[in-house]
């Protein structure tokens, strides 16, 4: 199993407007063959409430490769220029 922790760094006062407008791409890729998981976590901190946390579980490398070749997930790309700083992903395999 791979698990992805994404943060999303968004840009000041755009949070909100990114969740609202499906960052995740949940509901594009609930279909998605393989994916277990997505929560998504808003994190605050002494330096910024601006973050949001995404947590994907996929069955394996196959089905995040198929999953990043979909039509949502250039819809995200596009959400991402226009709301997020930066964004950083892990990736963690999980023997099951």
């Amino acid at each position: 199993m791979i698990v992805l922790h994404i943060t999303y760094h968004c840009k000041p006062g755009m949070r909100e407007r990114f969740l609202q407008s499906d960052c995740s791409g949940r509901t594009g890729s609930r279909l998605a063959c393989g994916r277990r998981k997505s929560p998504v976590f808003l994190l605050s901190s002494v330096d910024s409430n601006d973050d949001l946390l995404l947590i994907e579980k996929w069955r394996d490398a196959d089905a995040v490769a198929i999953h990043s070749r979909q039509p949502h997930f250039t819809r995200i790309g596009e959400l991402k220029a226009m709301c997020v700083l930066e964004t950083v992903a892990e990736k963690l395999t999980v023997q099951a």
